[in-house]
């Protein structure tokens, strides 16, 4: 996978892929990552890529100029499977969309800022748009760390256990049941028996029934309870 982020902070972007389960991707030749500093695309002498918002309002809107020629440059070198543009009103990500996108191929992540961006780029540019959640940030480029971390960690190698992310919250549309490691009691709390039985079919089915009470009691929406 390649994905190209367009941003007017790259140095805020890149310490996470300097560390952690993203940077073992890179390391292993799984995925690219690049950073694409808008800035240096505008034809602004003062390197502005922000502007005024016709109408009135408040808050400065990103321009459509150099947002356009940063994408044009990317697609001239490649093909992309999606574009996609971070945005508060964008569709909630979660893990089924995650797990979608995981398959892609090569990727453009847009981080919006101000007021937005020029709502040409989201009409003509722009293929997939992505919320993070119901709340606002200061630009896009959090949420697109979230974006990418949940994606890199299903492309096939990256987790020592491939298996492991199969058995994560919402993959199911269920949350992870509870877990427990050594030592079996501490300070008088024991971990359940089931779990120290040996018996794998036994095992398998506490974790299914603690999935769906944990679930049910603390996200009933996953379930359709409410």
């Amino acid at each position: 996978m390649r994905i190209d982020i367009i941003t007017v902070l790259p140095d805020l972007l890149r310490s996470p892929f300097e560390a952690s389960i993203m940077k073992r991707a890179i390391d292993k030749g799984l995925v690219e990552v690049h950073f694409h500093n808008l800035r240096d695309y505008t034809l602004q002498k003062q390197k502005n890529v922000d502007d005024y918002q016709f109408g009135g309002g408040a808050g400065m809107v990103m321009m459509i100029q150099p947002i356009d020629d940063c994408i044009s440059k990317l697609k001239s070198e490649r093909q992309y499977d999606e574009v996609i543009y971070m945005t508060p009103d964008g569709e909630t990500f979660n893990q089924q969309m995650a797990n979608k996108m995981s398959l892609l191929g090569n990727i453009i992540i847009l981080c919006g800022h101000y007021k937005g961006v020029d709502q040409r780029v989201r009409d003509h540019f722009i293929t997939k748009e992505v919320s993070v959640g119901d709340y606002v940030l200061s630009g896009g480029e959090l949420g697109a760390l979230i974006l990418c971390d949940a994606l890199i960690r299903l492309i096939p190698g990256v987790l020592s256990d491939e298996t492991s992310a199969l058995t994560d919250s919402f993959q199911d549309n269920l949350l992870a049941p509870p877990v427990y490691t050594r030592p079996a009691e501490y300070k008088g709390w024991k971990v359940p028996d089931v779990l120290l039985s040996g018996h794998a079919k036994n095992i398998e089915k506490w974790r299914e029934d603690m999935a769906y009470e944990h679930t049910r009691n603390r996200r009933p929406d996953l379930l359709g309870e409410l």
